[in-house]
């Protein structure tokens, strides 16, 4: 048996130990193939003229690349009965999302704050109210949802929308949020009410600057679950006030005749690339914040 030495420590290798290695692998490059799959056919199609479609196979490679597909599926246009183009509409969702993630992360934040360093009568019972909401299904809310928009002139209109992702994602930004400032200390709080600090002074000048890995984690998660939403979407906006996914479904389904998957699979690429670009990028800053708000409660 041969052996090795590691930071001092002296480790055995084998050929059993490297065979194990290999199969772990093996099988860990299998569940990346099959989940990155439907990713790849996805790219292979949309770069793909419609007679190649037709004659290949899904996971074949395109032998004529081509980008029409995708600036058809990007461009507002109409050809025959068939209507695509995201471009209005992708502009509809970063109008809804950004605002609505602000909102939201800035309140959850606030809320945190005042449950966890403010202690009240009824902290409790109002953050055990605001949890219960995390786990109401989206269906329970459209008809009380649609009423409120309609009463405040905001019915089918990106406002309206963007009303409704910032109050159902109170309750978990507040849940990330409180998690997160129960880790942090209680004296630092203390010293400076002792120096006169107020409220918002307080959470401005300290406690907001030690959140980065708590905003992280917010923004990451109401960006994608906003971005993604398709329910609400179709529920509380018509036409040209709808958002992306609504868009995307409209655009699948107004197909007669001689079915475009090549466009159809670059439009699906266009509406999942914000969301991708995130992950790709920010995605180990989000396991960060969630092991940091996960210190405590």
């Amino acid at each position: 048996m041969r052996e090795r030495q590691v930071h001092g420590i002296v480790r055995p290798k084998n050929a059993a130990s490297t065979a194990l290695r290999l199969i772990l692998f093996a099988v860990l490059g299998l569940f990346v193939l099959y989940y990155l799959m439907p990713l790849i056919v996805m790219v292979v199609t949309a770069l793909k003229p419609l007679e190649e479609i037709r004659t290949g196979t899904l996971l074949s490679l395109p032998r004529d690349i081509t980008f029409e597909p995708t600036l058809r599926a990007w461009n507002s246009a109409c050809v025959g009965v068939r209507c695509e183009g995201l471009k209005p509409y992708v502009w509809n969702s970063i109008a809804m999302v950004i605002p609505a993630v602000v909102l939201s992360t800035m309140l959850g934040a606030i809320n945190g704050y005042a449950l966890t360093k403010w202690r009240f009568r009824g902290a409790a019972i109002i953050f055990g109210l605001m949890l219960f909401g995390a786990f109401i299904p989206f269906q329970v809310v459209l008809l009380p949802m649609a009423r409120t928009l309609g009463a405040m002139g905001l019915a089918g209109t990106v406002p309206g929308l963007v009303l409704v992702h910032t109050v159902y994602g109170l309750a978990f930004t507040t849940l990330f949020f409180r998690n997160f400032f129960i880790s942090v200390s209680d004296g630092i709080v203390q010293a400076a009410k002792v120096d006169g600090a107020g409220f918002f002074g307080i959470f401005f000048r300290i406690v907001l600057p030690m959140s980065p890995p708590a905003i992280v984690v917010t923004v990451i998660w109401q960006f994608t679950q906003i971005w993604n939403d398709f329910l609400f979407g179709i529920a509380f906006t018509v036409g040209d006030s709808n958002p992306v996914t609504v868009a995307l479904n409209n655009l699948v389904a107004s197909s007669t005749g001689v079915k475009e998957y090549n466009v159809d699979m670059s439009a699906a690429i266009i509406a999942a690339i914000p969301t991708l670009i995130v992950y790709v990028f920010a995605g180990k800053y989000f396991i960060r914040g969630l092991s940091a708000g996960a210190v405590k409660g």
